[in-house]
Formats: C-alpha cells, structure tokens, sequence
C-alpha cells in the first residue's frame, strides 16, 4: 500500500521532428538564429578574399567561373531591341534604330566607363563574375559632358564599400556594413572608400576615409538570399571547403605518383656502408644513379629493399568523381560541365543536365537584365535625351524606354536534327509560335524574318537563286526511324 511513495519514472518525450533531435549524433549540427546582417558581418571579407583565392589559384573554381561568363553573357552580351508604337499602333521603326544604334555607339570600347578601358560586353563579364565570386558589386552613375551621350558607368569592388563602418547617425539613419538605410530599411546611401583598402603597393598611406555617395547614383547588383540582407554572399561559399579539400588532395596524390614513379629503393648493410656511390646529398647520404633498363652488380653485404608507394590508387577517380558532384550541386552547374568528363555518357543524360543547368543560366539572365542591364539602359536614356545627343525630345522617355526589350544568349541543342525537327512539328500543330523558337537561340523573330529579307534582296541583286526557300509548303517531318536508339 506504499507503492503511491514511490517515485514513478517520467515518460520520456518523443520529439514531433527528427531535425530537431539532440545528442550524440548530432553534437555537431550547430544551428544559429542570428540575422543575415549578422552573420555576414564580421566572415564577410574572409569568405570573399578565400572567393578570390579560388578564382585565381583552383582550377574547378576558375571553371565554374568561365561557364558563368560563357553562357550568362556569350559572345555578344545582351542585344537590345526596342519596339515602341505609334499612336495609330504601327511600329515606330525611325525612333527604334535611333535608339538601338546610339545605345550600341555608347556600348563601344572606350565610352561606357569613366576609365575608358571596357566596352559594354566587358562590364557585363565583369558584373556576372563579380556577383559569383564577390557576391556583389557596385555600379555609379556619373554624369558629365566629358562623356559620351554624357553618361558613364563607374565599377566599385565591394571591399571599397567598408563592411567595417557601422554606426547608427543622428538623423535616426543606420549604417549597415557601409550601407546606409533609413527609418524604412530603404537605402539612403552608400559610404565608399577613397581607395581600395588592399591596394597597398600604390595607395598614398592614409587613414580610412569615405565619400557618401545617395543611393540614386549607385546600382547595388547582388542576389538577396533572405529577407534584410544588406551585403551580397560569395556564391561560391557552400563549396568552397569542398573545392579547397579537392585540390590538396589532388595535389597529394599528384606528388605522391610523383615520387612512386622516381624513386626505386634504397641499399641496406649491417655496417650502413658497402658500395661506391655516385653522389651525395647535402647531408652526405650516398646515392646511386639508374637509367631505365640498366642493371647494378651490389657489393658484398649490400642488400637492396625496394620503395614502391601504391600510387595513384584505383580508388581516386572514384571518389574525385563523388566530391565534384558534391560541388558541382553547390554551385548549380552541371557535373559534366564543371569536370569536362564525357566519359560513359549518353545523349539522355547530356540533354537532361543541360536542360536543367541552361535553366538556371536563363534565371541568371533575367536577374542580370532586371538588376544591372535595365537601370543602366534607363539612366543612360534619360541623359542621352536631356544631353541633347539623341533627336528625340525628352518627353517621349516612357514611349522609348518602356518598350524597349533585353534578350540574353541562346544555346545550340544537344542534337539539333531532333530539336529541329520537334520545333517544325510545333509550328505546324500551333503549339509553337516563331517567337518560341527564335527565343532558344537568343534571337528575336523580328530580327530574324528581316535578316532573310536582307539575304533574298542580296541574292536577286546578285542574280543569284536560293537553294531553299523558307516558309514554303512543306511536306511532313519524316518520323524517326522505328527502334533508334535514345543514344543516337
């Protein structure tokens, strides 16, 4: 009857999810719940200069880079195409290639940038790459009659936007890593080094002193990966350890094939003497010279104990193959591509990875013409037609500009007969329009359908006849041939 005396154990608790677990197994799942200013604030240059370091010294960092670059902006860039309408709805096609030709004329080598030395096709590389590697960069708009159309752009690393300068300023303004925001989290401006803090060789010494640049003269382009995040991540960080890893262990195994593939043995003797060397080391350890196919008599007592070091071993390929796809989902590229590893591929899984990886570049695209390409496109239009260059008068700055149209690079398909074929049955069917299919390859149908205008008006002046004539009566796509292979 004393059993209500006794301690009765506590049932224990099963937690409703498994992420949230603790203990042993999960000692090392460190979790945090500070803000993305914060964690930025004081990993940020560290996590940017590591960036950089892989840029210039990895070689899969500095490939994931160069496919960015590739097929982000190609060999053209983004081309411009503006389509505003007259009142009565027809294409205003004057205006249009007033606008398109002096925008091309401002993009040329020597024009867009206060330096003079990059072309538009330079600074958008420079801006993609800027964003992969640095996580931002920042683009000033600078007016001035000493430039073309009286507009440039000026490229400002990040670190001359000092992460280092915090404060809270008497007009109830905060200062965040170098950007300054008002009572509504909306930039007011931005607080830029004179210099940049690492140029140490040239700088003249001084202390760190800012210029206060409004925030309307300044383009922040960086990917906001959560809600207040003020400064821009590397994009490269959730691989970096990974990338870092993998190259010294390929240089490990590197050295290690190395001197297995040098180094033969090693002659032994109970007196650790016995045998005429051919030379010496610094610290006097006998040595003798071997040529490949050549045999040594030993003398007596001399013994010979061969070094012959497992290297590389069969398992490396293996498991580099396993950490590059780690990394290549890290940084969003394809492992094909980030590898260049053809080997044992078909053209499904090809086609399936590029699809997929030209999906994200497409998504890049679009971040690139809406943060970086359109307001520089607007600011420069708005000068242009207040400076006079341009025979259009300043009010018709919404006809122009909310018309005009940025279309990124295309690609090529894996197999074009097929894609080909597919797009000719989308067409015929009303699936597909011109404009679809012109889309793929970075083209606009306009441009398209006046390029072969321009080609039959040069061959009838030539006297010369088409082999071929588009948009003709056509017979019916041929079906693939019955039992083909996917691989081709």
């Amino acid at each position: 009857m004393f059993d209500f005396l006794k301690r009765k154990p506590k049932p224990i608790k099963r937690r409703n999810y498994m992420a949230a677990n603790i203990g042993r197994l999960f000692n090392d799942f460190v979790s945090g719940d500070r803000s993305a200013d914060s964690e930025l604030k004081f990993q940020l240059k560290l996590i940017r200069d590591r960036s950089r370091d892989l840029a210039r010294n990895n070689e899969y960092a500095k490939r994931y880079l160069s496919l960015v670059k590739t097929n982000v902006i190609g060999e053209r860039g983004f081309t411009l195409q503006v389509k505003a309408r007259n009142s009565d709805g027809s294409l205003d096609y004057a205006g249009n290639n007033i606008i398109e030709n002096a925008w091309k004329a401002w993009g040329r080598l020597g024009n867009c940038t206060v330096d003079g030395r990059l072309s538009w096709l330079d600074a958008q590389r420079q801006v993609v790459e800027a964003i992969k590697r640095d996580g931002e960069i920042f683009i000033q708009k600078v007016k001035g009659r000493g430039y073309r159309d009286g507009f440039a752009i000026n490229l400002i690393e990040a670190d001359r936007v000092d992460e280092l300068k915090n404060e809270r300023l008497s007009n109830g303004n905060v200062i965040r890593m170098g950007v300054e925001l008002d009572q509504n989290q909306r930039v007011a401006a931005y607080h830029v080094l004179t210099t940049h803090p690492g140029d140490y060789e040239f700088a003249v010494p001084q202390s760190r002193k800012h210029i206060r640049i409004p925030a309307d003269q300044i383009i922040h382009v960086y990917e906001q990966l959560r809600p207040g995040q003020t400064r821009g991540e590397p994009s490269m960080a959730p691989a970096m350890a990974a990338l870092k890893m993998l190259h010294g262990l390929r240089e490990a195994e590197l050295v290690a094939a190395r001197t297995a593939a040098s180094k033969m043995g090693f002659f032994t003797s109970p007196s650790g003497d016995g045998f005429a060397a051919d030379d010496y080391e610094e610290n006097h350890i006998p040595m003798m010279n071997a040529e490949p196919g050549t045999f040594h008599q030993l003398p007596a007592g001399v013994s010979f104990t061969a070094f012959d070091p497992n290297h590389p071993t069969t398992a490396f390929d293996s498991f580099q193959k396993s950490i590059l796809r780690g990394i290549a989902g890290g940084l969003g590229v394809s492992y094909t591509s980030l590898s260049n590893d053809l080997e044992a591929t078909s053209y499904s899984s090809i086609r399936q990875g590029a699809l997929e990886e030209r999906d994200a570049y497409r998504t890049l695209q679009s971040f690139m013409i809406e943060h970086f390409v359109e307001p520089v496109f607007r600011a420069w239009l708005t000068q242009a037609l207040d400076f006079g260059s341009i025979p259009i008068p300043g009010s018709k700055f919404d006809k122009f500009a909310d018309n005009a149209m940025f279309r990124g690079r295309g690609w090529q398909w894996v197999d074009p007969l097929k894609e080909m074929n597919a797009a000719v049955i989308g067409l015929q069917n009303g699936v597909l329009s011109m404009q679809d299919v012109q889309a793929n390859y970075g083209r606009d149908v306009e441009e398209t359908l006046t390029q072969i205008q321009r080609d039959k008006e040069q061959a009838n002046a030539l006297g010369l006849k088409y082999a071929f004539e588009p948009f003709g009566d056509k017979q019916p796509v041929p079906a693939d041939v019955a039992g083909e292979s996917e691989d081709g």
